[in-house]
């Protein structure tokens, strides 16, 4: 859910690639939630109850049909994720796309998805929206539209104790093996442009190994194939508590922050009534208790006047 911008996409290719961003997950070979992880179901929404005013922003075929399709991608605690059963999806997008579609007076139909399919599904018209820790960057914003939710910035797994001093800046990797996921902003973005920085100080260039999934890349840190993976950072510290701390978030400030948030296929006409309804969410008590569930930080909240985008 992080990272900085760039323009590099070519139009005819850029909708794939923008779909590929830092969603990652904890490795399933060690496990599903673990002991600690929250119970399955949604925080409680029955205190927000219908917003009337966000419902009459509905397009009449939404609210006609009662029902709100999100597609997530349930390979990334704490955000999205199967429970035990490993057929219920939960997590954070799964409490707020809940607390959305009770404020909308709609159902919610929660619809598992590959990553970097959600996007194209929104064009396409296959899902309502997507809510899967997109990152809001400019290149997306010329495919599809974004309601902030949350902010937060990219950092890095490590070895426990961090043996090697490992930091989110250039310097610290220049000839470091560090591992992303393919078609991330880390990988896309950041860790080209930090080896970049290596080679024009003389340095060694960063070894960057990207790997299909986040599973994979947690699996290549844990068995000391690289040296740290690079997404997001809140995610990467659940992964860690998850994989039992056989890694660990590196200490120091996450890279540049920004929003994240869900996204709509371009100019749809739910776009309103999302925005209203993600306002009456962030300014009830449901928000606090959402993130206190999944134990994100306060850092992460945004207020309500950054969620409709300029």
């Amino acid at each position: 859910m992080i990272s900085h911008r760039t323009t590099r996409f070519l139009a005819a290719g850029m909708l794939l690639a923008l779909a590929s961003t830092g969603c990652t997950t904890v490795s399933q070979a060690e496990g599903t939630q673990g002991a600690d992880a929250p119970a399955s179901g949604s925080a409680s929404t029955a205190a927000l109850g219908v917003n009337e005013a966000a419902r009459a922003l509905l397009p009449a075929e939404i609210r006609d049909k009662g029902v709100l399709t999100i597609a997530s991608d349930p390979t990334y605690p704490p955000f999205e994720f199967y429970d035990t059963d490993n057929k219920t999806l939960i997590g954070w997008d799964a409490d707020m796309g809940d607390a959305i579609g009770a404020v909308l007076g709609l159902k919610v139909e929660h619809v598992p998805a590959t990553f970097d399919t959600i996007l194209p599904g929104l064009q396409s018209g296959k899902y309502d929206l997507g809510m899967s820790t997109f990152t809001v960057t400019d290149e997306r914003r010329k495919v599809v539209d974004f309601v902030p939710y949350l902010q937060g910035g990219t950092g890095l797994a490590v070895a426990p104790g961090n043996p090697e001093g490992l930091t989110v800046e250039a310097a610290s990797l220049c000839g470091k093996a560090i591992a992303a996921q393919k078609g991330s902003i880390q990988s896309l973005d950041i860790l080209p442009e930090f080896s970049k920085e290596c080679t024009k100080a003389g340095k060694t260039a960063i070894d960057m190994q990207f790997f299909p999934t986040q599973n994979d890349a947690n699996l290549a840190l844990t068995s000391g194939r690289v040296a740290g993976v690079m997404a997001d950072s809140v995610s990467l510290a659940y992964q860690g508590t998850l994989a039992d701390g056989k890694f660990e978030l590196a200490e120091g400030p996450d890279y540049e922050p920004e929003l994240t948030g869900t996204a709509l296929g371009k100019k749809s006409a739910l776009l309103p009534a999302i925005q209203a309804a993600t306002v009456a969410v962030l300014e009830s008590p449901t928000y606090g208790e959402i993130n206190t569930k999944w134990e994100l930080p306060a850092s992460t909240e945004i207020t309500p006047a950054e969620v409709v985008l300029k």
